[in-house]
């Protein structure tokens, strides 16, 4: 049986990244993680979610606090350093298994959890993405490791430095995407 969370994303469109996660935990569990700032700032970034259609989404990132291990920011994100922010929309929210938003002014991600026996299944779904490769790769890659991220601290483990991480997964979608 394929080992989901070491699986790579796709592209199911020129524009669309899919991918799918087994996650250890209920709906309700994973839901947190993905709407409460607190949680999501352990693995992704902090801000309100306003948990309506038209409510407001702020992601503040702050990568480096994603893990207490050291690592070097890469040349290309050195803009990041300090954090980055992005702003958008709910679309769609339907407690604890639909999650859209806007991402930023141009795309739209969309999270679905499904209970799978003891865990939760999660695909993300990147929609609208600007097709050139520099950002498939870094979108591609950044929600890998995002998620890696996500699942060490559900597991209770030390979460591996992001931009090491995201680095050797940049290194990796080169050869599938």
């Amino acid at each position: 049986m394929e080992n989901k969370n070491n699986s790579y994303g796709r592209f199911i469109a020129d524009d669309t990244l899919y991918m799918e996660r087994v996650l250890p935990g209920t709906p309700e569990k994973i839901w947190a993680y993905i709407t409460e700032s607190d949680k999501r700032a352990l693995w992704l970034a902090a801000g309100e979610m306003e948990l309506w259609p038209g409510g407001n989404v702020a992601l503040h990132f702050y990568h480096n606090n994603l893990s207490p291990l050291p690592g070097e920011i890469p040349a290309k994100y050195k803009s990041m350093e300090n954090g980055a922010d992005l702003k958008g929309k709910v679309l769609v929210c339907e407690p604890p298994h639909i999650l859209s938003f806007t991402w930023g002014d141009e795309s739209e991600v969309t999270f679905e959890l499904t209970a799978q026996a003891d865990a939760t299944r999660v695909v993300i779904t990147h929609r609208k993405l600007k097709q050139d490769k520099a950002n498939r790769l870094s979108v591609s890659s950044g929600w890998h490791t995002h998620m890696a991220i996500l699942l060490a601290q559900l597991e209770g483990r030390t979460p591996d430095n992001f931009w090491q991480l995201h680095a050797g997964l940049e290194e990796a979608y080169v050869q599938v995407l």
